[in-house]
């Protein structure tokens, strides 16, 4: 069973939707327009609070962060 992460490298706002993306194989941009039309069609504010409790919930997965400070 995949666990659902926050992406570092794939993420516009917070990376729940580039996280999405990642766990069920599906490109993030997909996700992110569904989440749109998701978000127009129940209404903005309860998506709004959805995704802030989303960001604030799922934790980041830092394993995805690219390593720079080696040369």
């Amino acid at each position: 069973m995949t666990r659902l992460y926050r992406s570092e490298t794939n993420k516009k706002i917070a990376g729940v939707c580039g996280g999405i993306g990642e766990v069920m194989d599906v490109d993030p941009t997909i996700i992110r327009l569904l989440a749109i039309v998701f978000g127009l069609v129940t209404g903005i504010i309860p998506f709004t609070i959805g995704y802030l409790l989303a960001w604030w919930i799922v934790p980041v997965n830092h394993r995805d962060r690219i390593d720079t400070s080696q040369p």
